[in-house]
């Protein structure tokens, strides 16, 4: 993209976000929508029990290459957006790496804020951080999804395929969850018990979120 196309994508941002009812009805929600995704993904990690085959490759890369796991979202994210490019045969949508960029400061700054806090010891509190995690991932997911500012790549990849295969939530979820889980065994990323649940529950929470009215999921 060049430094035109990204002043006028900025200058679109910008104009969008601060307008008083975007702010309301969307700004707010997408915000808090990533507030509970990253807070969720953190929650999983400290578990130690396992993650999403997609975070587990984040950790994998972090521990293996170096930077942080909110930096590799990011790069990651930028990948991806490549990827779904070639998908839709569309030039690359840029701005998606705005939410990424989003939720990979909201990832280490969770994880900054949790490592003051005692690593779960028992398995009992490793599953509760975990169960915890795992639904605050999915309606997080869900709040952002629905305020249609700008999707993380990922997110958008499943939306794309769900076009291209005519298949639900689920099976384009868990699709490329496993993908990600291939790359997450190479990198030596924290796979476990929590990497399956996420595999098989992952899909059906997030379309149990999806399924409720854009109103409630506004209370939460």
């Amino acid at each position: 993209m060049d430094m035109s196309g990204g002043i006028l994508t900025l200058q679109l941002l910008i104009t969008r976000l601060f307008n008083k009812k975007t702010l309301n009805r969307t700004v707010a929600p997408f915000l808090f929508g990533i507030l509970l995704l990253s807070m969720g993904i953190t929650c999983m990690i400290r578990a130690d029990l396992g993650v999403s085959p997609f975070d587990a490759l984040l950790v994998g890369l972090h521990d293996n290459v170096g930077l942080t796991v909110g930096s590799w979202e990011i790069i990651i994210a930028f990948l991806m957006i490549l990827l779904n490019s070639l998908l839709i045969k569309e030039k690359p949508a840029f701005a998606g790496l705005i939410t990424s960029f989003v939720v990979g400061i909201g990832i280490d700054l969770w994880l900054f804020l949790f490592s003051i806090v005692p690593t779960p010891s028992s398995w009992m509190y490793q599953l509760l951080f975990f169960t915890v995690g795992l639904t605050l991932s999915g309606l997080g997911t869900a709040i952002y999804l629905k305020a249609q500012v700008y999707r993380i790549p990922v997110d958008h990849t499943m939306i794309i395929l769900q076009g291209l295969l005519k298949k639900g939530v689920f099976f384009t979820r868990t699709l490329i969850y496993l993908c990600f889980l291939m790359l997450a065994i190479a990198t030596d990323g924290p796979i476990g018990i929590g990497t399956i649940i996420t595999v098989l529950l992952g899909g059906p929470i997030l379309q149990m979120f999806m399924k409720v009215p854009k109103r409630s999921t506004h209370q939460f």
